[in-house]
């Protein structure tokens, strides 16, 4: 286990420093989208080339940062239903979930961003907007964010099996996502017991004091 745990460990540093690296192209989005904007307001001219930079940016910030946010635990969950159930069996509907859906998903993807890129770049292909960047290292993208979420669904996988067995600490125990299980517990007693009592639970009411008649001396 400790093998696996390594090769986990190493995937989880690529994902971080590719993350980290990609994460940097928001910053260059924003200049090339105000500098765009400035060239445009004061000289009144336009490029659609920097208008697909942006988009570029920006697809590289969301595929190439989706296995970093994998790694933050910090995609969106609906937790409601899970967050009733025994940890042991959350560990269960994770482990179901890395093999079946997520690696289905990633899956389906790769194998089909490999022909939808590797037709791209044979056939040089451009952007039909007039002057326009060439199309494949957007598709490119696509393949290379996939592969590097599901190298992170084989990691995260490795270490939900080790957290079952007990070799590793459940990084989720006492962490901020404990706090938001005790949010959907409180919220969820509201809606069952009504408003007051599940304030009650919460935060202490606090009653408005009544308005003086006119007719009041």
């Amino acid at each position: 286990m400790q093998a696996l745990l390594g090769v986990s460990r190493t995937i989880d540093n690529v994902n971080i420093w590719v993350g980290r690296i990609a994460a940097w192209a928001i910053v260059v989005a924003v200049l090339v989208s105000a500098i765009n904007a400035i060239v445009r307001k004061v000289l009144g001219t336009s490029s659609n080339a920097w208008l697909e930079l942006q988009w570029y940016l920006f697809g590289a910030v969301f595929m190439l940062c989706a296995a970093w946010t994998f790694i933050a635990n910090e995609h969106i969950r609906i937790d409601i239903v899970a967050n009733r159930f025994p940890r042991r069996v959350r560990n269960w509907i994770e482990v179901i979930g890395h093999v079946f859906f997520l690696g289905g998903f990633c899956a389906v993807l790769i194998y089909t961003s490999i022909p939808f890129f590797l037709n791209s770049y044979a056939s040089g292909e451009v952007s039909t907007n007039a002057g326009g960047l060439i199309i494949w290292p957007a598709k490119l993208l696509i393949l290379v964010g996939f592969v590097l979420l599901a190298l992170q669904g084989v990691s995260e996988l490795i270490k939900r099996i080790a957290i079952m067995r007990g070799d590793i600490p459940d990084p989720g125990i006492g962490g901020h996502h404990d706090a938001i299980e005790g949010e959907v517990e409180r919220l969820l007693s509201i809606q069952k017991d009504g408003p007051g009592e599940g304030l009650a639970a919460g935060k202490p009411q606090t009653t408005a004091a009544p308005q003086a008649s006119r007719n009041d001396p």
